[in-house]
Formats: C-alpha cells, sequence, structure tokens
C-alpha cells in the first residue's frame, strides 16, 4: 500500500525566479513532482512539475475551473475583498470555467479556427511580416521585441477581431498591466475596467454594424439558435485578444532569443530551413510563452503521485517545468530542434488545450522563416550583457531583445 503524504517543505516564487524559473524548477524538483509555492501575495498554492503529473491533471476532472469560486478561496486565504465584480465578469471566459458552460462557449467560437480559415490567413500574415522587416532594415540594430515579436501577432489578432488600427496601442497597454509584474494591484483594475469599457462598445458596434470579422461572426446567432450574450461577448473578446497576442509574442521573442544563444542550432536552422516547424515546437518546449497554468481548484481531497493535496487548494501546473522534465525529455536544458518533442504542454492539454495553437504556430513558422531568411547575420547585440523578463506567474516574456541585424 503506498502512503498518501503531504509535503512540509514550501518553496517561495521571489525576484530571481522570474529571471530563471528553470533553475528553481531543477531544485524544487528534487522534493517530489507536486510541492507547496508560496506566491507573491503570500498565499500558498500547489504547483505541478512533472510532466506525467502535470499532464494527467490538464485532463483531470477533479481540478475543477470556476473564476467566482477560485477568486473566494483567494479572497479568503488572502483576507482581503473579493474581485470587483466587472473584472470578475471580465475573466468569466471559456478557459476559466467546466462543462457544460465550457462545451457550449468553445463550440461557438471553434469555427473560427478552424484549419481552412487559418490557412486562408496566411497571405495577410506573411504581408504584415514582410513590411514590419522592411521598416527593421532601415536599422543596424533593433529592439526585435517592440519592432518585430509584438506588432506581427497585435496586427493579426485585431484585424481577426475587427479592432480598429488606431486604438491597438491602448489595448497593447492594457494587456501589458493585465498580465505583467506582479502586486501591482491598481494597474490591474485600472487596465480591467477599461478594458471592458471598451470591449462593450466594440461589441456594440459589431451588434450594430457588423463587418467581415472574428466578433461580427460571435454576435451573430449561431446555427443552433444559441447566442453569446453581451457579458459573454466581452469576455470572450478579451480571452481571444489577450491570448492570440500575447502568447504568440513571447513564442516568437523567447524563440529568438533562445536561437541566438545557441549559434550551432542557427547555423543549422538556416542551413536547413524545411526544419523550422520542428523549430518552434522545441521553442516551445524549452521556453514556452506560459508559465504556469491557469488556476485549479479542488472540491474534495485529491491524490496525485502519493500526494494528498486537500480540498479546497489552488492548483497549477508548471508548464516550463514539466516541458523540461528528465523523465520524459532526455537533457531537457538543451536547445536541440531534432528532438521528438511530441507531448509537450505549451498549449495546455485536455478540454482547455489552446485553441488558437495552429494560428500561433503558423505565425512562428512565418515569422522565423523569413526573418532567418531576411537577416543571415542576426545577432545579440553587444548591450543585450542582461536580459529582463517580465515579473509575472502566467507569461514568459522578455521585457526587451536587443540585436544586431548585420
Amino acid at each position: 500500500m503506498v502512503d498518501i503524504e503531504t509535503p512540509d517543505r514550501i518553496e517561495t516564487i521571489d525576484e530571481d525566479f522570474f529571471a530563471d524559473p528553470h533553475q528553481h524548477y531543477r531544485r524544487w524538483r528534487e522534493h517530489g513532482p507536486v510541492r507547496r509555492v508560496r506566491f507573491p501575495d503570500g498565499v500558498i498554492r500547489w504547483v505541478i512539475l512533472g510532466h506525467a503529473e502535470g499532464r494527467a491533471a490538464l485532463a483531470d476532472p477533479r481540478l475543477r475551473k470556476n473564476i467566482a469560486h477560485v477568486d473566494a478561496l483567494v479572497s479568503a486565504k488572502r483576507e482581503t475583498p473579493p474581485m470587483d465584480p466587472r473584472q470578475l465578469a471580465l475573466v468569466t471566459h471559456m478557459l476559466n470555467i467546466d462543462p457544460p458552460d465550457h462545451s457550449r462557449l468553445r463550440k461557438l467560437v471553434s469555427k473560427a479556427f478552424t484549419a481552412h480559415r487559418v490557412a486562408e490567413l496566411r497571405p495577410r500574415i506573411e504581408q504584415i511580416t514582410g513590411a514590419l522587416l522592411d521598416r527593421m532594415d532601415d536599422h543596424d540594430e533593433v529592439d526585435l521585441l517592440r519592432e518585430f515579436a509584438v506588432p506581427l501577432p497585435i496586427t493579426v489578432i485585431c484585424e481577426l477581431l475587427g479592432v480598429p488600427p488606431a486604438e491597438r496601442d491602448d489595448f497593447q497597454q492594457w494587456t501589458g498591466d493585465l498580465v505583467g509584474v506582479v502586486g501591482l494591484e491598481e494597474e490591474r483594475t485600472r487596465a480591467s475596467l477599461a478594458m471592458i469599457a471598451y470591449l462593450t462598445r466594440l461589441v456594440r458596434t459589431k451588434q450594430a454594424d457588423p463587418a467581415d470579422d472574428l466578433l461580427s461572426g460571435l454576435v451573430q446567432v449561431g446555427e443552433d439558435g444559441d447566442a453569446l450574450t453581451e457579458a459573454e461577448l466581452v469576455a470572450m473578446s478579451f480571452l481571444l485578444l489577450v491570448a492570440g497576442y500575447e502568447t504568440t509574442v513571447n513564442l516568437i521573442a523567447n524563440g529568438t532569443h533562445a536561437l541566438l544563444r545557441h549559434p550551432d542550432r542557427l547555423h543549422a536552422l538556416r542551413a536547413d530551413p524545411d526544419a523550422i516547424p520542428d523549430a518552434v515546437e522545441e521553442f516551445l518546449r524549452y521556453d514556452g510563452p506560459v508559465n504556469l497554468s491557469t488556476v485549479r481548484y479542488t472540491t474534495d481531497p485529491v491524490h496525485i503521485a502519493d500526494i494528498h493535496i486537500p480540498a479546497g487548494e489552488l492548483v497549477y501546473i508548471a508548464l516550463e517545468a514539466a516541458n523540461r522534465d528528465p523523465a520524459r525529455y532526455p537533457a531537457p536544458d538543451n536547445l536541440d530542434h531534432t528532438r521528438d518533442t511530441s507531448g509537450h504542454l505549451a498549449f495546455g492539454h485536455g478540454i482547455h488545450f489552446c485553441l488558437g495553437a495552429p494560428l500561433a504556430r503558423m505565425e512562428a513558422h512565418i515569422a522565423f522563416s523569413t526573418l532567418l531568411q531576411r537577416f543571415p547575420n542576426l545577432h545579440l547585440s553587444p548591450t543585450a550583457t542582461t536580459i529582463n523578463w517580465q515579473s509575472s506567474t502566467l507569461i514568459r516574456g522578455l521585457l526587451e531583445l536587443p540585436v544586431r541585424l548585420r
């Protein structure tokens, strides 16, 4: 009979964690694949590190998703007031809820991300990519994050949803405040309320005057007579904008950073551009855009890897840790685009698997293929002695990426 235990040791997320979470995960993993971790807000949560355990947890119906219940748990543990109802409504989208509501919402939006619909976007993505690289070509040194990794996906997702060009800078700022530095509650509240007001206006505009874009399609009644409410439309728009923007930005930037730090891999990829799709999967595994998954919780005691997690606990899956689990990927800290990356968890797993994964992959394929061809001497700037990362438990993203083009 296997003994079920609760780990006594409590790990801590501090500023060093954001600079290099991998060194923390390696140390934590020495004590087991499931750890208790004190987050920057002082609340102790459970973090699953192992690949097998993480993959199973992502599809485990015992680990629940209901953002209102999560908010109540966090408020009780922190002894702080619950979230503003308007902010709560903004994050009550399909990523933060379970079936049957999740199934209904995903069905209504999934038709926009079919393989055929994504393939139709390729010429426009290639056009946007070319224009951004043309603009970069006027300089010898640029911040690749600001000049390329950010504007490419933000332009694509905003065009897909029908966000006017003049309003994209505001959206980018709000998104940064919402997913960025931990502990800045006032900034997040301000950004949330601004985003709610903006998206509500945008939804009403599409309802009154629909165009040929995704959001206009979402305001229409579905084939079976089902339709999204205004609150659901606002929350869905928020999810699609943020998920479609942040993940792809960091896939491109993190992948470029990893490649420039491994010149041998960079040369190999230039010599064999057909391997770029495999390289994108390795970038996702090696330093993916999402660090910790969105939160789950237990309603009853759960046993994972012989560890007892009581009821009423908050649980995260460390996607970055799972993707570098040596039990799944040999020499996991080595960047190697020839390895078998199957089963990586960068886009999640189970019913909440990222709906926009095909679009993110296509954007990355185009971005890396065109970038490496256009600038064969691309390298890190000598000023990039220290690379700064976002202080975010959700996002694994750079704050800048200075490069020399020639």
